[in-house]
């Protein structure tokens, strides 16, 4: 029998949503062991003083399998 947890991080990239998705799945995988699912909770952005978009933010709930 396997028992998950999930634990949830959150992700920002100057360039886009993608970047900080990959940047998320990359972190969490240095840090947790067993890895087995990730999925986007929220998107958002910060805008400068400007308007225009500044920094693209994910929040990722991870999935991962503890050892026994």
């Amino acid at each position: 029998m396997s028992v998950a947890r999930v634990t949830e991080i959150i992700a920002q990239s100057s360039k886009g949503f993608d970047e900080a998705l990959h940047d998320g799945i990359k972190r969490a995988n240095k840090t947790l062991r067993n890895v087995k699912s990730v999925w986007i909770k929220d998107q958002s952005v910060d805008l400068n003083k400007k308007g225009a978009i500044d920094t693209y933010r994910v929040a990722l709930k991870v999935t991962f399998v503890l050892e026994g």
